[in-house]
């Protein structure tokens, strides 16, 4: 089985988990077919024409003790004139989270999209068409999490296993007067942690917990391997009703290996039909990244209600300062807002299966004629009924997909989004900033990142209203900038690359069919190159079984 079906195939598989005692379940397969035309604007470009056939599925289920949601599409698409670069695209997102027992969840997640290469390539807004910088992404995670109690001790423990898989753009990116990047390929990844430890007011005004982690991935781009391992210890005192203080010591150690390039007789790398580096067998495991030592870090809980908390904490990690924090609130039943600030040494395969886990299982799903959701910031379907999880606004995968990454780098940054659903009308904005310091082996062939820091920024925002039982109208806008220091493209020495778009569709239900019309306008800007204009419309009809 290819891994596109092997990806159908589980996030189907998530619509059938077995439901309790009076579920709400929903399961919605439809084929829709639809006449799609993608225009580039700038200098008289050309016009592509297609039709659009696509089969999908919608479904979820809500009990007490299982939270799952799946939605997924396929799409074929067949030119008229022009060949179409991605003519099969897959596109969609589950979550799931069941409790076995009071003491057993197992949770899983499925993500199939396409988003940007390069950072330092193309930003196209429009995805269909024979467009440049542009990459299929599948990644899915699943794992057991345990907590239980034993006399005074809180005892937990959780498994996570990752996958993730990325295949070369159609259209290469051009960067001009730029060295060519290795391209990702695949990696698994193996994370482990447990605690133990005796929460606040058991036995003593303060808490203590006992922790650790081992965590493995494994890449297929010169071999990459990730192995890191922690242990430490944390107490928590409470000083008044809503405010507690936390600190935490212990010990980590992490490293990042890869293997050299093979080389040519010029000394060059030498490169699959793929592009991607070909790795050289007589290669030891050289050290990309390595640190070993002392971790500590202290901060404040703000908890004024169930509905509203503030962690906000500083120390030393990494060899350095280290700040990272959150803020969860549910402002009513339909609205809430979710902020993160955080600081890791990460993998491109493991922060976008850490990404999504932190997805709300309920999340909102707009109509997406060209398939270009999923690629940003996913919205929750419950906003503020998911307090107790802090997942009701959603979350923003922009971070990850500021650009896939072969290297291991240090990620800081932060993000935030808020989602409102009030009657008829729903709407989210989700914005945030990115840094990452890219980790290499030193003066080795094609090893270009040693060092340099990519940054990016985003902001995306979206408007749904339901005109009446049939009828619906949705809008959503973006804009990202991205600076990369490859090649000495510092931020703000010209090599900033922006992008930005606007898109609305109407839909219209006549009982099972329904009909839909959407319109957009997308423009980029690459150093070298002239500003990127491009419009896409498109006419459909969706028959739901």
């Amino acid at each position: 089985m290819s891994r596109a079906r092997l990806l159908a195939a589980s996030m189907l598989a998530l619509a059938a988990i077995p439901a309790a005692a009076e579920p709400q379940r929903y399961v919605q397969p439809y084929i829709e077919l639809s006449q799609a035309v993608a225009a580039d604007l700038t200098n008289g470009g050309d016009v592509l024409t297609y039709t659009q056939a696509a089969v999908g599925v919608d479904a979820g289920v809500s009990t007490r003790r299982a939270q799952a949601q799946v939605s997924y599409r396929y799409e074929r698409r067949i030119d008229w004139q022009q060949p179409v670069a991605d003519q099969d695209v897959h596109s969609g997102l589950a979550l799931a989270s069941v409790q076995v027992t009071p003491a057993l969840t197992l949770d899983a997640g499925a993500m199939a999209t396409r988003t940007r290469s390069d950072i330092r390539g193309a930003a196209p807004g429009n995805l269909v068409g024979n467009v440049a910088n542009v990459a299929q992404v599948y990644s899915l995670f699943a794992g057991p999490t345990v907590a239980t109690r034993a006399g005074m001790l809180d005892i937990g423990g959780a498994y996570r296993f990752g996958y993730t898989k990325v295949e070369v753009p159609d259209v290469p990116s051009a960067v001009p007067g730029q060295p060519p990047l290795d391209y990702f390929d695949t990696s698994r990844s193996h994370l482990a942690t447990a605690s133990i430890g005796v929460p606040v007011g058991r036995v003593a005004p303060f808490g203590v917990t006992l922790s650790g982690a081992w965590e493995r991935e494994d890449a297929g781009q010169l071999d990459q391997t990730y192995d890191g391992r922690y242990a430490r210890g944390d107490v928590t005192m409470p000083l008044s009703r809503t405010v507690a203080v936390r600190a935490g010591a212990g010990y980590e150690t992490i490293a990042v290996k890869q293997r050299d390039p093979l080389t040519d007789a010029t000394g060059g790398p030498v490169r699959d039909g793929n592009g991607r580096f070909v790795t050289d067998p007589a290669s030891p495991a050289r050290i990309a990244y390595r640190t070993d030592g002392l971790i500590y870090d202290a901060g404040v809980i703000w908890r004024p209600s169930p509905r509203l908390e503030l962690q906000a904490s500083a120390g030393w990690r990494y060899g350095g300062q280290t700040y990272f924090g959150s803020l969860h609130w549910a402002m009513s039943r339909e609205a809430a807002l979710g902020v993160v600030v955080y600081d890791g040494v990460e993998t491109f395969g493991r922060q976008l299966r850490d990404g999504l886990g932190d997805l709300p299982t309920a999340f909102d799903t707009r109509p997406d004629p060209f398939g270009q959701q999923f690629a940003g910031c996913v919205f929750g379907a419950r906003p503020g009924q998911d307090a107790s999880t802090g997942g009701g606004a959603g979350g923003c995968l922009n971070d990850v997909f500021q650009s896939i990454s072969t290297a291991s780098y240090r990620a800081r940054g932060v993000d935030a989004v808020l989602s409102v659903g009030r009657g008829r009308t729903r709407y989210g904005i989700g914005a945030g900033y990115a840094n990452r310091r890219l980790y290499g082996v030193r003066a080795r062939p094609g090893v270009t990142v040693t060092g340099v820091e990519d940054q990016s920024a985003y902001v995306q925002a979206f408007w749904s209203r339901d005109l009446s039982r049939a009828s619906a109208l949705d809008a959503s806008l973006f804009a990202n900038w991205y600076a990369s220091g490859v090649s000495g493209l510092n931020p703000g020495s010209g090599g900033d690359v922006w992008g930005w778009g606007a898109n609305g569709t109407y839909s219209h239900r006549f009982g099972r069919l329904g009909t839909l019309a959407s319109i957009g306008v997308y423009g980029f800007d690459q150093p070298g190159l002239d500003t990127q204009w491009s419009a896409q419309a498109l006419l459909g009809a969706r028959y739901d079984f």
